[in-house]
């Protein structure tokens, strides 16, 4: 259910939202009780803190709209009543990242490559 339902807000935002406060979003997960009458959706927002509370008021103010959505997309007994929540594990990972950098950098060794990059210098190497 909760797959069911990122997908259609996904959509939903994607697709028809128009309130110009809602940025670059991405719903990054769904909670739904178990009565499917409540759903916690997790966004991440692309900017600063301005940016995330505009974001959110605007999704808060488009409930109706998306729940409208879901229920035409799902046909659900009760239609959710969503609660939008910003999920701040990107922030979190990079302000790990940036920890372990430094005290790399303290300490001499090699800063953790970055994601993608290969931490063995004989790797991707030209033969």
């Amino acid at each position: 259910m909760n797959e069911s339902l990122k997908e259609v807000i996904c959509g939903a935002i994607a697709d028809g939202l128009k309130d110009p406060r809602v940025g670059f979003v991405t719903v990054t997960g769904v909670e739904a009780s178990p009565d499917v009458r409540h759903a916690k959706v997790f966004v991440s927002v692309l900017g600063g803190a301005r940016e995330r509370a505009a974001t959110l008021e605007g999704l808060k103010a488009s409930h109706g709209y998306l729940q409208s959505r879901i229920n035409a997309a799902l046909h659900l007994r009760h239609t959710p009543q969503l609660e939008f929540v910003y999920d701040d594990t990107t922030d979190r990972a990079m302000r790990i990242e940036a920890l372990l950098r430094r005290e790399a950098e303290e300490l001499g060794d090699e800063p953790p490559a970055e994601p993608g990059e290969s931490a063995d210098p004989s790797d991707g190497g030209e033969a």
